[in-house]
């Protein structure tokens, strides 16, 4: 588990990103798989996320969403049984774990340290390109922080070395901006797509001051990530989730 430098100073919260390493599952979900949309065997996943639930201090069930590469956004008032569809959370509720499954996507966690409200984030570039950390701010804001109390931490994610798009991927990013042109790099005639920094700008350009980037390669074996671009490269046909979690204790 990566914990933010500068939210673990904050006692009020746990926080974690967590790899694959430290679960119960087998083969190519070995071995912290916490995604239930995987094929592995459901037994093995709520395991690990009873697993994850003890390590960031809860014995309640972590809220996650059914994400769907979107901008929309849940504030959860209270605990309730009906699935969330999104790839946004804030919560205000002690003792309330809310997270986040990737597998080269960014997760973003945010806490504002003011007001102890807490929020994740879902950005692949779908929702980075609908501009959901923006929207997140937005949302933070509209519940009454400031600026200045707010803090976001993007997480393990794919690096641009790693993440190769085509041309039209290209051309969309620059239809919505030009100044996007600084995101992309061709080398040997192929593109890569820099997520993290786009995400940081984004951050940046809501005025947001207090930014972390975890500097993990998801795609790098090493780092014990699941990653779907290199289950997809092994020409694997599934692959384990990846998640990011805060609590208010």
């Amino acid at each position: 588990m990566i914990k933010s430098k500068k939210l673990k100073k904050f006692k009020i919260i746990n926080h974690g990103f967590f790899n694959s390493s430290g679960g119960v599952s087998s083969g190519i979900y070995k071995s912290l798989n916490c995604g239930l949309g995987s094929k592995d065997k459901k037994k093995n996943i709520l395991n690990n996320l009873k697993i994850v639930s003890k390590k960031i201090g809860t014995k309640k069930k972590i809220v996650l969403l059914h994400q769907m590469h979107s901008n929309k956004i849940h504030f959860i008032k209270k605990l309730s049984k009906n699935k969330l569809v999104g790839d946004g959370l804030i919560t205000e509720i002690k003792g309330l774990a809310i997270g986040i499954l990737t597998a080269d996507c960014a997760p973003i966690i945010f806490f504002d340290s003011k007001k102890n409200i807490i929020g994740v984030a879902h950005a692949g570039w779908k929702g980075a390109y609908k501009k959901i950390a923006q929207k997140m701010i937005h949302y933070f804001k509209k519940k009454g922080s400031k600026l200045n109390d707010l803090h976001a931490v993007v997480g393990p994610c794919i690096s641009q070395n790693n993440y190769e798009i085509k041309e039209d991927f290209r051309k969309r990013f620059l239809n919505q901006s030009l100044t996007n042109k600084k995101y992309f790099k061709k080398v040997k005639k192929k593109i890569y797509f820099d997520l993290k920094s786009y995400i940081f700008q984004q951050l940046k350009n809501s005025g947001l001051k207090n930014i972390e980037i975890i500097k993990k390669d998801t795609f790098y074996p090493k780092n014990n990530f699941f990653s779907a671009r290199r289950s997809l490269k092994n020409k694997i046909n599934d692959y384990g989730r990846n998640i990011s979690i805060i609590m208010i204790k």
